[in-house]
């Protein structure tokens, strides 16, 4: 799953958790599957599960001067609180999972550290997500790799070659699972519509969307191609197709739309 490598500097130096909610809960679990010495593991989040601690996490204790790492997975609106509490040397890689806020806040107050920021999705939770990274000036092929196989732990992850790429993967992979979801929910009440009880259209919704996630997942077979090899000429899927793919009231203005309007507000937040 990616380049989930050699984390002995971590052992040796520490890493700072920062924020320990289902994000950084799900990246913990990794880790310490991963071989990342729970003793070498600091978690701040007064709200943290108390039972990290039994798994030998130090919890809420004072952090090591100089980590190997300090990783941020904090809400966007609680980073400037955060930051201002933070003092780190040049050595110590910051990895940010926050939306929306920009490697040059953190430049400022981190001067002359290597800074990574992610965009991970939920999935995350089960080891499904997908994440895009971007480095600053002084992060280097060392601390994207390192940044990378602390998030490869948790699912795929991309590089992006410019931040500005941040709000457009925002609006996809950031906020796509619950365009997803909702799906789900909407193709659950068609089924209702069409005379299913609702539990058995529920079901027959999800296993449907995770089938099908899966398979287009499986090869490199284009989505397309999936498509064409269920839709029989003027069969049943034809017809729902024609409705779904219409260009002016379809599926495909209706995403761009979607997708346009989380990457605007995306914008916004970061500025």
């Amino acid at each position: 799953m990616g380049n989930s490598g050699d984390f002995s500097d971590i052992n040796e130096r520490g890493l700072v958790l920062v924020g320990c909610g289902r994000m950084g809960g799900a990246m913990l679990t990794g880790w310490l599957a991963h071989g990342i010495d729970p003793a070498a593991v600091t978690v701040i989040d007064p709200n943290a599960r108390p039972d990290w601690a039994d798994k030998g996490v130090r919890l809420n204790a004072l952090p090591p001067e100089n980590p190997a790492v300090l990783v941020l997975a904090v809400k966007p609106q609680m980073m400037t609180d955060v930051l201002l509490e933070l003092e780190l040397g040049p050595e110590t890689l910051v990895l940010s999972v926050a939306a929306g806020v920009t490697l040059a806040t953190y430049d400022r107050a981190f001067p002359g550290a290597p800074i990574v920021r992610a965009m991970p999705n939920t999935p995350a939770a089960i080891g499904q997500g997908i994440s895009a990274i971007i480095g600053n000036d002084a992060a280097g092929a060392e601390a994207l790799d390192l940044a990378e196989g602390l998030l490869s732990v948790v699912g795929e992850v991309v590089r992006l070659d410019s931040e500005t790429q941040m709000d457009a993967v925002t609006a996809l992979s950031g906020s796509g699972p619950a365009y997803v979801f909702h799906l789900i929910e909407a193709m659950t009440a068609a089924g209702v519509a069409q005379g299913l009880p609702e539990a058995l259209s529920l079901q027959l919704a999800r296993a449907t969307v995770a089938g099908a996630g899966a398979l287009a997942m499986a090869d490199d077979t284009p989505p397309a191609a999936l498509r064409e090899a269920v839709t029989s000429p003027a069969g049943t899927t034809a017809a729902g197709l024609a409705i779904l793919m219409d260009p002016d009231t379809g599926l495909p203005p209706l995403i761009a739309r979607t997708v346009a309007a989380a990457a605007d507000r995306s914008r916004e937040l970061g500025e």
